[in-house]
């Protein structure tokens, strides 16, 4: 009996030995739990559906492609506020991996001390939304760059891709707010009168979380110029391992048409024949 027992917390020890934690911000691994519902992850084939955002799209499609690359490890989670905390332990080996996807402009910057994926999104592909308050008549009715005149805008420069694209388009003010929840939250108060975000999944692509609901200008988007990738940590010990697999995985995906497939599905790429792209 006392041989059972130390047999099975040896086997228990080697199994959490072997799970890799991932540091997940809070409210998309909500979604990711609300959309999987139980499902086993790597079969998941369908996209569509409730709580399903681009940020869900990566974590489902990181976890297949690794596994496709022949990585078996497996993930177990921790959420909270971790933003660009996320950072820091991938360059010191805390974190292994990212599943929320990078730009490439904010990739590069780490490069001595990550590993970067071949790209998840393409350069071009990401079209994102003008998301604003539904009382923000100002913002619902632009047509064109020189509506975007008398508006106000919200990023991060920590986001280099997103700040850069704002920076290029002729706004009355661009504010800085490092936190993506309170970015939301100014613009559900119209404290400030818009954000770029990805076309949500919803009929309507509009987004709600918690007290916070913004909706998008109908028919009109912006593209963001930069690709986005996975990076895998140098320093955590399984990154060498972990980045040959994902590469391998993510062609894999791309041969057989899986990761356009999931980001249409999701919402996140639309028929632009549906749009005015109106910084191209």
């Amino acid at each position: 009996m006392l041989l059972l027992l130390v047999q099975s917390t040896l086997v228990t020890a080697l199994a959490r030995q072997d799970t890799i934690l991932i540091y997940i911000r809070d409210d998309v691994y909500e979604d990711y739990l609300q959309f999987i519902d139980g499902r086993d992850v790597l079969q998941i084939t369908n996209f569509s559906g409730k709580n399903i955002r681009r940020d869900v799209v990566d974590m489902i499609l990181a976890q297949q492609a690794l596994r496709l690359g022949g990585f078996e490890h497996k993930f177990s989670y921790a959420s909270g506020k971790v933003n660009f905390r996320n950072t820091k332990m991938l360059q010191n080996g805390r974190l292994l991996i990212s599943f929320d996807s990078y730009w490439l402009n904010d990739a590069l910057p780490l490069a001595d001390k990550v590993f970067i994926s071949q790209a998840v999104i393409r350069n071009g592909e990401y079209v994102a939304g003008i998301y604003t308050s539904p009382k923000n008549t100002k913002v619902l009715s632009v047509k064109n760059l020189q509506d975007l005149k008398q508006l106000s805008a919200v990023s991060t420069p920590l986001w280099r891709t997103d700040w850069q694209t704002l920076q290029s388009l002729p706004l009355k003010e661009l504010v800085r707010e490092d936190s993506w929840l309170s970015m939301a939250r100014m613009v559900n108060i119209q404290w400030v009168d818009f954000l770029l975000m990805a076309f949500n999944s919803t009929p309507d692509k509009s987004f709600t979380m918690d007290v916070v609901h913004l909706v998008p200008v109908k028919n009109i988007a912006v593209v963001l110029n930069d690709s986005r990738h996975f990076v895998i940590s140098k320093a955590h010990p399984k990154g060498a391992e972990a980045i040959k697999a994902m590469n391998e995985g993510i062609s894999k995906l791309r041969q057989k048409g899986a990761i356009k497939k999931a980001y249409q599905q999701a919402g996140f790429f639309i028929d632009e024949r549906d749009i005015t792209i109106i910084n191209r």
